[in-house]
């Protein structure tokens, strides 16, 4: 028997709980001097890429600062504002100011006279052209009729877009006899910011958001403006509205740093959010508390480790006592399934002598179903000829009777021709059985439909049948067999007159044929009672029939398809609309002329 060494008690998590509780404060200056690294790590990333935002803002504005004063000198500009009705000096001010605007890619510039009304613009020839608009409201043009270079950021008036304004005065001698202007579009220095957490923010001397990374905060109020500054606001237009919304932002949730441009009176911040701070700072708190947490883990494991081994050597004893139990149990299991599996075997094999013997019975009844099929189709196929055979023989009694003994002649000669198409039909049929497969041949379809009548004339003219034909003149040819053509049009046309023998007179039967481009179609119909539902979905199979026994097999339409199909042809049953059944052959056209390919009649 085996014993197992007694386990000693668990050790107190409640003491690691505590002990836990009491070094958790010394999270707390992990915190502040993770926050303050941090803090200073962004403060400097920040007054970096605010000094480059500047310096490339202030290097936009410097490069158009001088435009105006140099451009007033031009002669063309000059004399535009000395004759300012002129067209043709107009039009040159227009076209040199607009190349200028090229050249320097400069948003717009324009020539204004005393009076504040534009004189010629880079676009002129725009929807929202400056000429002949007055903007003596702006103060660039006041500062620059004062003699200082103007200077003013706002909104077009006329195109709705954010600028730059340079305003310097065009001079006679001491004379100011116009304004030169210069907009420059500042919509790419807030692109050149890119997606990132930090807000860029250029205010002017309102306080009014002029610049931003944010399209929602952009002509906001970061302060209360006085009534002074509104009234200035409405004089200059220089926003979209002349009531800035203020801009609600929460100083808490933002680290700002700004710097100003004295030469503007802008002020350009940066607003990082707070989270980029708290958010590596929770990241060391937790990394901190993850690691007191592992040394208090390890603490705990160390103190379970002996128990757990003792636990392990227990465990194991009792695994070996299971795994005894288990392995004769399975064992047992084992031997009764190998005796069920004996069994299994010995009936499979039973199941299988059993199936040989049901395929070899299942052969046998397939080749007792075939001779009976083939017996059946001999009997339907000759049963034709055999009756045309006894009405010639009769014919050419009566015609030796009264010494006519060329007609009778003809008639033997008849005979002997059919007695041939039975040997071909028999052979066909015999081809057929094996699975035989004729090379369709080109065949003239009304001399094989002349035969199939023949057959059938004195039977036709016995039932009083009239035959209406709709046939072209020129043979038709089609891919089929001879032999097999005349058999299936045979069936056909007796199958009509059956149904004629049901019908009182008039009976008729219409034949009809048409050459297209997807072959030669022949429609067969009759007056007599037509399909029923039943017929329709069934007529092609074999054995079904709607004839007493004494009168069919229910053969003729199952081979006459079988045989379409083999030509590459489709046979089709319908009823007409006006009554009587309607039977269409759609069958290949064949090469005009006799085949070079042998008969089919002539194979054995």
């Amino acid at each position: 028997m085996i014993t197992t060494p007694p386990i000693p008690r668990r050790p107190r998590w409640r003491s690691l709980a505590l002990l836990f509780l009491c070094l958790a404060p010394l999270l707390w200056p992990l915190e502040h001097l993770a926050e303050r690294y941090y803090r200073s790590e962004l403060v400097s990333q920040n007054r970096q890429t605010l000094d480059l935002y500047v310096a490339n803002l202030l290097g936009t504005l410097h490069r158009y600062e001088v435009l105006p004063q140099i451009l007033g000198d031009l002669p063309a500009l000059r004399a535009a504002l000395a004759e300012p009705g002129q067209g043709l000096r107009q039009e040159s001010a227009n076209s040199l100011l607009r190349d200028i605007c090229n050249q320097t890619g400069a948003e717009v510039m324009y020539l204004m006279d005393t009076s504040g009304k534009t004189l010629a613009a880079s676009n002129w020839d725009k929807h929202d052209s400056f000429v002949g608009r007055n903007f003596a409201f702006r103060p660039y043009f006041s500062e620059a009729m004062a003699g200082r270079l103007g200077r003013f950021f706002g909104l077009g008036t006329t195109s709705g877009k954010r600028g730059y304004f340079f305003a310097a005065a065009v001079r006679d001698g001491d004379k100011v006899i116009g304004v030169l202007v210069v907009k420059v579009d500042l919509d790419h220095t807030e692109s050149l910011w890119g997606k990132t957490p930090e807000q860029l923010v250029v205010t002017d001397h309102n306080g009014v958001v002029i610049l931003t990374s944010r399209a929602e905060w952009r002509f906001r109020a970061t302060r209360t403006l006085d009534g002074n500054e509104r009234d200035a606001i409405t004089a200059i237009q220089p926003y979209p509205t002349r009531n800035p919304q203020p801009l609600n932002l929460n100083p808490n949730a933002w680290l700002t740093q700004t710097q100003q441009i004295g030469e503007t009176g802008w002020s350009v911040s940066i607003l990082a959010p707070r989270t980029l701070i708290d958010r590596p700072v929770r990241t060391v708190v937790a990394v901190g508390g993850a690691t007191l947490l592992v040394l208090m883990l390890l603490l705990g494991l160390m103190m379970q480790r002996r128990r757990h081994y003792l636990e392990r050597i227990a465990f194991e004893a009792k695994a070996r006592r299971e795994l005894e139990m288990r392995v004769a149990e399975r064992t047992s299991d084992l031997e009764g399934l190998n005796r069920r599996l004996k069994q299994e075997v010995l009936e499979r094999e039973h199941a299988q002598q059993e199936l040989v013997r049901a395929q070899d019975d299942l052969v046998q009844a397939g080749k007792l179903s075939a001779l009976g099929t083939m017996s059946a189709s001999i009997s339907h196929e000759l049963n034709q000829p055999l009756a045309a055979i006894r009405s010639y023989a009769e014919n050419a009694e009566v015609l030796l009777d009264h010494q006519r003994t060329d007609d009778a002649r003809g008639n033997l000669k008849l005979i002997s021709e059919l007695t041939g198409r039975m040997a071909s039909i028999i052979a066909h049929l015999r081809a057929f059985a094996r699975r035989d497969r004729h090379a369709p041949e080109s065949v003239a379809l009304q001399p094989a439909l002349d035969d199939a009548l023949a057959l059938l004339a004195k039977r036709r003219r016995a039932m009083e049948v009239e035959l209406i034909r709709d046939l072209p003149a020129a043979a038709l040819w089609v891919e089929a067999g001879e032999t097999r053509l005349r058999q299936v049009l045979g069936n056909l046309l007796a199958n009509a007159l059956d149904a004629l023998t049901e019908k009182g007179p008039p009976r008729k039967i219409w034949l009809s044929a048409q050459e297209s481009s997807e072959g030669v179609t022949l429609t067969i119909r009759d007056n007599g009672p037509g399909f029923c539902l039943e017929a329709l979905g069934r007529a092609g199979e074999p054995f079904y029939t709607t004839k007493t026994r004494t009168q069919g097999l229910g053969l003729g339409l199952a081979i006459c398809d079988s045989l379409m199909r083999a030509f590459g042809g489709e046979l089709l049953f319908a009823n007409h609309r006006e009554g009587g059944a309607l039977i269409t052959l759609r069958m290949r056209a064949g090469a005009p002329g006799v085949s070079l390919q042998p008969a089919e009649d002539s194979s054995v």
